[in-house]
């Protein structure tokens, strides 16, 4: 048997596999830290200091790490049925139109934790929407959903563009982008959470949405791992033939999971448009779909491991922003390769270690 396919327990695969890739990924930085004369291990505890160094620094970190949690949940459920959905950053932008509105019809008449459930059902319907049409393609005609949504992201940030130009936009201004939200449309900080470790939140922009993407992590593993639909996405995602063979209906799963899929993406949108900026602005999901599709992978496609990779690409954005602003010579561009460092041995290379490594536990097995 190949030791490739071998079985390995747990704390390797889930554990062991995916320092070592981060190690790699580090290391592979460093090198080109150093080929510009810079020192990598300074550059590490700088960016540390950065993303977890203060309660600032903190709170700016899992707000991105919000963003991520939820656009890693939406691919991995995609994922759980064989679904590899592209779209995350288009689902989460035409989500963002949909939490918009409500905070929009809203914030004048209630206060926020009575907008914050309309606003959650609106951003995810919205997303859900953008996704049926590459979901039912997939299902009904066989069109390759990752050539669909791929082609959603460009249409559904060009829909954006043109609302916030011609139709949400404040009248006698040039911003494209809606007008700021009451304090009944805004998500609250969450500066009491961090007073409890005895931090100070500053202007970081960490809100109540990261405890609906908690929330949202309860219920996935809920959905795949307790429920008979989980059950019929994992196997269609194992076998498609198997699943249709057993009486699983293809099209009806196909859809569903992309719709639940898009709507975690959606979901996503109350954390720059609610709780950030109070407003709708373009390009407000800066690349978080794509980023989540890394998180996913690096995470297993488990809610717990996506909490801990969505981390930690939180530290590596804010890290990131701060080295390249004590360390000139680490351009932005040269911390965006760093990134892609990590999401090439944590994604495209998560299983480069994995033969030598059952090589070596099943040699050790042999003599014990």
């Amino acid at each position: 048997m190949n030791t490739a396919s071998l079985p390995l327990p747990g704390w390797i695969t889930f554990g062991l596999i995916p320092i070592i890739n981060l190690v790699l990924a580090f290391f592979f930085s460093g090198l080109v830290v150093w080929s510009i004369g810079e020192n990598p291990f300074v550059a590490l505890q700088l960016m540390l200091e950065g993303a977890l160094g203060s309660g600032e620094g903190i709170g700016f970190t899992l707000y991105y790490a919000t963003n991520f949690i939820f656009t890693g949940l939406s691919v991995a459920v995609a994922i759980h049925a064989g679904l590899f959905n592209i779209g995350s950053e288009g689902q989460a932008y035409v989500g963002g139109l949909g939490a918009a509105l409500v905070a929009l019809s809203l914030d004048h008449y209630v206060p926020w934790y009575v907008t914050m459930p309309f606003a959650i059902l609106g951003a995810a319907l919205f997303g859900a929407g953008w996704a049926f049409i590459p979901a039912f393609l997939q299902a009904k005609r066989g069109s390759h959903i990752v050539i669909t949504t791929i082609m959603f992201n460009f249409i559904g940030a060009a829909l954006m563009v043109y609302l916030l130009v011609n139709v949400l936009i404040v009248p006698g201004k040039m911003a494209p982008e809606t007008r700021t939200f009451l304090e009944g449309g805004q998500l609250p900080k969450l500066d009491w959470l961090m007073a409890l470790v005895g931090l100070k939140l500053g202007p970081a922009p960490f809100n109540v949405s990261f405890l609906v993407a908690l929330v949202m992590c309860v219920v996935v593993w809920a959905l795949i791992w307790r429920t008979k639909l989980g059950y019929e996405m994992r196997t269609l995602g194992i076998s498609p033939s198997a699943a249709v063979y057993a009486g699983i209906p293809y099209a009806r799963t196909v859809i569903i999971a992309m719709l639940i899929s898009g709507g975690l993406a959606g979901m996503m949108a109350l954390n720059p448009v609610l709780g950030s900026s109070g407003r709708l602005q373009v390009e407000f999901v800066g690349g978080a779909g794509f980023v989540g599709i890394a998180v996913s992978l690096m995470g297993r496609n488990h809610p717990a491991g996506i909490v801990l990779a969505a981390i930690l690409f939180g530290i590596l954005y804010q890290g990131g922003d701060w080295v390249s602003f004590e360390m000139p010579n680490i351009t932005r561009e040269m911390i965006v390769v760093i990134q892609g460092l990590v999401i090439l041995f944590a994604g495209a290379l998560e299983y480069m270690s994995r033969p030598a490594l059952a090589r070596l536990y099943y040699s050790m097995a042999r003599k014990a």
